[in-house]
């Protein structure tokens, strides 16, 4: 199992269209070959502050299935304009 971690920050005054937004694009990702789950969490120190982990079979589902998908590119319409700035995305194994 892949950890894909990306922390957001989104534009303060979209915060909330943003979080009704990010339900909608949740219904792409989650049909998405190699997805397992995922979730949003909201900082409680920053208010436009977000952090999004999504588990995925494998690096290739998230980086070459999903990312190479139609579906990213519906995903990405809906979110991206939120970001200010882009975030950085992330993958982690967990260590046993």
């Amino acid at each position: 199992m892949i950890l894909e971690v990306a922390i957001l920050h989104i534009k303060p005054e979209l915060t909330h269209h943003f979080e009704s937004t990010f339900q909608e694009a949740s219904k792409i990702i989650s049909n998405m070959k190699g997805y397992i789950n995922h979730e949003l969490q909201k900082c409680l120190e920053e208010d436009n502050k977000y952090i999004v982990l999504v588990r995925w079979e494998t690096l290739e589902d998230h980086v070459k299935g999903f990312r190479g998908s139609d579906e990213y590119k519906e995903w990405k319409a809906l979110l991206h304009h939120f970001y200010e700035p882009f975030p950085i995305v992330e993958h982690y194994i967990n260590i046993k």
